[in-house]
């Protein structure tokens, strides 16, 4: 198999695991902004939680990716 063939799959697999951690991002900001709304005196508890979740599911996207671009440079 040539390396052209793992590079393709590593960048179609960088693709899904981007648009998997955009969906996610976007359905629990969608969900802490619902929360807030609920209750506004909880407001701190949420955004600490939010921003937690959302550091933790960008991670795959950020490793895939450096991944992804250190393969076109080794």
């Amino acid at each position: 198999m040539s390396s052209a063939l793992f590079v393709a799959i590593g960048a179609g697999v960088a693709v899904l695991t981007g648009i998997g951690a955009g969906l996610g991002i976007g359905l629990a900001t969608g969900k802490a902004v619902d929360a807030i709304a609920r209750q506004p005196e909880a407001e701190g508890k949420i955004s600490k939680a939010l921003l937690l979740g959302c550091a933790l599911a960008g991670q795959p996207l950020f490793t895939v990716s450096l991944l992804h671009y250190l393969s076109f440079f080794s």
